[in-house]
C-alpha cells in the first residue's frame, strides 16, 4: 500500500508492512520556493531521509483530509507564491462557501420539521447551531482577507508585512476550520459536530486549503513577521486598506488619544473617576458625536466606516472614551430613523454638537437579552407619561441630558407590540446628587472594567416625560425602532473591540522588547513573539470584517449577519489579545499599576454587552437557517 501525505512536506512516502509495525520512509526535498520559508529568503536544496516506526495491527488510520490513495493520481499542493496568493485565497473562499452550505443543510435537518424551524429543537442543538454561526463567521473572515489582498494588490500597497498577515491569517483560520473553531476558552466546535463526514470535509478542504495551511502560520513566517513588526515605526501593523480621508481621521484621533487619553486612562480606571468633561468637550470639537449625523442637522454626514475608525482609535486609548460616542450614535440613529420632523430638528443638532449627552435605558433586572419582556411601564396622563419600574446596567446616566427610554405603554400586550420609545429629558447630576429629577433615583454598580462613565441601576416612580417626546409620535413601535439600531451598535462595538485588542498588542510588544531575561529581550523567544504575531494577524482579520460590515451598512443593504459576525469575532479577538498580553507580562501583568491589567478587565465586557456571544451566535444561526431574525 502506498500513501501520500500532503500539506506537510513535499514528500515521497513508502509504507512497508511488517507483522507488528509499519515503517514510514520519507524522502524530503526542501526547495528555495518552499512556501514555508520567509519571503525574500532562499535556501539551497537539502535532502534528508527520515524514518518513523508506528506500532500497529497491520493497518493505519489517518484523517481523510491528509490522506489520498495513490491508486488515483494525487494532486500535490500548489506552491503559493506572491503572484497567486489572491487566486488561492479566492479559491479557498469558494471551497469554504460550499462547505458552509453543506453544514447548513445538515444542521437545518436537525432543527426543522416540515421545513420550519422548531424553537425547542433549535435550542436543544445549540452546539450545532452556534457552531454553524462560528463557521459562517470564519468563512466571511476568509472572504474578507481575500478581498483585502486583492484590494491592496490593485492599489500597489501589498507589501511583505501585509502578505505575511494574510498568509498567517488564512493558514490559521483554515486550520481551525479543519481541526476545530474555539467558540470560547473550553468550547471547540468541530465540523463533525455539524454533521459533516470526513469524506465531505476532505472533498472541500483539498489541496488549496492544504497549500495555504502549510505555507501560512508556520514558524518561519511568524519569525519574519515579528522581525518586521519590531522594525516598523507604525502603531497599526499593516496597511488597513481605507481611503485617504478615513486614514486622515485615524491620524487625528490617534493624535488626540496619545496626547489626552492614554496617559490618564490608568488613573481614571484605578480611581473609578469620570472621564473629565474637558475631554468630552474636545471630542465634541473633533466632531466625534456628530460623525454620522447629516450635515443638515449639524453633523459631519460621514458613513459607518468613519465611526469604526474613530471608535477603534479612541478605544485604543481607553474603552470608556471610545464608548462615549456609542450612546450618541444610538440616540441619533433612533431619531433619524423613527423620529418626527420636530424631534429631528430639536435633538439632532444638540447631539451632534455634544451639547446633549444621551444614554440608552433599555435593560431591566430580569430581562437582559430578552428585551421584549420588559416591564417598566409608562402611563399617559394628559400631556405627560409617568414612568414606573426599574432599569439596570445603564451607562453614564448621571451626566446624561437625554435618555432613550424603552417602556411598556400597553400593559395588555405582553410582547414587543406593547413597547414604546421615549426621548426622556433629565437634568445632569453629579456624584453628590446623581439624579436631581423628581421620580428618579439610582444606585451605582461597581464594575471590574469599562469605567469612566459609571454603571447604575435606576428606579422610576412617577418620573415624567412629555408626551411630545414619544419617538415617532406613535405607541407600540419601540421594539421595532430599537431593532433598527442593532446593526450600527454591533459594528461600533466590534470597532471598540479592535481598539482594545490593538492596545493590548502594543502593551505586549513594548514590554516584550524591553524586558530582558536570560541575556536578551523576551520577544526573542518564539512563544512570546508568536503571541504578538497572532494578535496582529487576528486584529487585521477582525478589522477587515468590521469594515466590510460598515460598508454594507453604508450601502443601505441589510447587514445584521455581517454586523453580528464582526462583533462576535472581534470580541473574542480582544479577549484573547488582552489575556495573552497579560501572559507576556508575567507577574507584572497581574499588578494593578500596569495598564495591561486594566485592558484585560475592559476586554472582558465585549463578549457580554450589545448581544452576548451566545445570543449573537443564536441570531446569526437563525438568519442562516431560515433567513429571518
Amino acid at each position: 500500500m502506498q500513501l501520500a501525505f500532503q500539506g506537510l512536506e513535499r514528500s515521497c512516502v513508502h509504507l512497508l508492512e511488517t507483522h507488528d509495525q509499519v515503517v514510514v520512509e520519507v524522502d524530503t526535498e526542501v526547495f528555495d520556493d518552499d512556501p514555508r520559508l520567509p519571503l525574500g529568503r532562499a535556501q539551497e536544496p537539502e535532502f534528508s531521509r527520515n524514518f518513523a516506526f508506528v506500532q500497529c495491527t497491520r493497518s493505519v488510520t489517518l484523517p481523510a483530509i491528509f490522506i489520498h490513495e495513490l491508486s488515483m493520481p494525487a494532486t500535490a499542493p500548489r506552491s503559493a507564491g506572491k503572484s497567486d496568493l489572491i487566486e488561492l485565497a479566492q479559491e479557498a473562499s469558494a471551497s469554504l462557501d460550499a462547505l458552509l452550505a453543506e453544514a447548513a443543510a445538515k444542521v437545518r435537518a436537525q432543527v426543522t420539521v416540515e421545513g420550519r424551524i422548531v424553537g425547542r429543537l433549535f435550542d436543544r442543538e445549540q452546539r450545532a447551531t452556534h457552531g454553524l454561526a462560528w463557521l459562517a463567521t470564519y468563512v466571511e473572515a476568509v472572504r474578507q482577507l481575500a478581498s483585502y489582498a486583492a484590494r491592496l494588490t490593485g492599489e500597489g500597497t501589498l507589501g511583505e508585512l501585509e502578505e505575511l498577515l494574510i498568509r498567517i491569517g488564512l493558514g490559521e483560520y483554515l486550520a481551525q476550520v479543519a481541526g476545530g473553531i474555539p467558540m470560547s476558552q473550553n468550547e471547540v466546535v468541530r465540523l463533525s459536530d455539524l454533521g459533516l463526514s470526513q469524506a465531505q470535509i476532505a472533498a472541500r478542504l483539498g489541496p488549496i486549503a492544504e497549500t495555504l495551511i502549510a505555507g501560512g502560520n508556520n514558524a518561519e513566517r511568524r519569525a519574519r513577521l515579528i522581525e518586521l513588526i519590531r522594525a516598523s515605526h507604525g502603531i497599526t501593523v499593516g496597511v488597513c486598506g481605507l481611503e485617504e480621508t478615513l486614514e486622515s481621521i485615524r491620524v487625528e484621533m490617534r493624535r488626540f488619544a496619545d496626547a489626552e487619553v492614554i496617559g490618564h486612562a490608568q488613573g481614571w480606571h484605578r480611581t473609578n473617576s469620570y472621564i473629565p468633561l474637558d475631554i468630552i468637550k474636545q471630542m465634541s470639537e473633533l466632531g466625534v458625536f456628530g460623525l454620522t449625523i447629516p450635515e443638515d442637522f449639524g453633523g459631519m454626514g460621514l458613513g459607518k466606516e468613519s465611526m469604526c475608525v474613530v471608535s477603534e482609535e479612541l478605544s485604543r486609548g481607553y474603552i470608556g472614551v471610545g464608548s462615549l460616542g456609542t450612546r450618541s450614535e444610538i440616540a441619533a440613529e433612533l431619531i433619524l430613523g423613527s423620529g418626527t420632523a420636530e424631534q429631528k430638528e430639536k435633538w439632532l443638532p444638540k447631539i451632534a454638537s455634544g451639547e446633549v449627552l444621551p444614554t440608552a435605558v433599555f435593560t431591566e433586572p430580569n430581562t437582559g437579552s430578552d428585551l421584549a419582556s420588559i416591564k417598566t411601564r409608562a402611563v399617559r396622563e394628559g400631556n405627560v407619561y409617568k414612568v414606573y419600574g426599574n432599569k439596570t446596567w445603564i451607562t453614564h446616566p448621571v451626566r446624561a441630558d437625554l435618555m432613550t427610554l424603552l417602556v411598556r405603554t400597553n400593559p395588555k400586550e405582553a410582547g414587543h407590540r406593547g413597547l414604546s420609545m421615549l426621548l426622556a429629558e433629565k437634568p445632569r447630576g453629579d456624584d453628590k446628587n446623581p439624579f436631581p429629577a423628581k421620580g428618579m433615583s439610582g444606585t451605582e454598580i461597581e464594575v471590574l472594567g469599562y469605567r469612566g462613565m459609571k454603571e447604575y441601576e435606576i428606579a422610576f416612580d412617577g418620573f415624567e416625560v412629555k408626551a411630545e417626546n414619544l419617538l415617532g409620535g406613535v405607541e407600540g413601535l419601540g421594539f421595532k425602532q430599537l431593532m433598527q439600531t442593532f446593526e450600527s451598535a454591533r459594528i461600533q462595538t466590534a470597532a471598540r473591540a479592535i481598539g482594545v485588542a490593538q492596545a493590548a498588542m502594543e502593551q505586549a510588544l513594548d514590554y516584550a522588547q524591553n524586558r530582558v531575561q536570560f541575556g536578551g529581550p523576551i520577544v526573542g523567544f518564539p512563544r512570546v513573539a508568536d503571541k504578538i504575531v497572532m494578535m496582529a494577524a487576528e486584529i487585521m482579520i477582525a478589522r477587515q470584517l468590521t469594515y466590510h460590515a460598515a460598508r454594507e451598512k453604508d450601502s443601505g443593504r441589510r447587514c445584521d449577519l455581517e454586523a453580528g459576525m464582526a462583533k462576535l469575532l472581534a470580541a473574542r479577538v480582544a479577549w484573547a489579545a488582552a489575556d495573552n498580553a497579560v501572559q507576556v507580562h508575567g507577574g507584572n501583568g497581574f499588578a494593578l499599576e500596569f495598564p495591561v491589567s486594566r485592558i484585560l478587565c475592559d476586554a472582558r465586557i465585549l463578549n457580554i454587552f450589545e448581544g452576548a456571544a451566545e445570543i449573537q451566535a443564536q441570531v446569526i444561526a437563525r438568519r442562516l437557517l431560515d433567513g429571518t431574525n
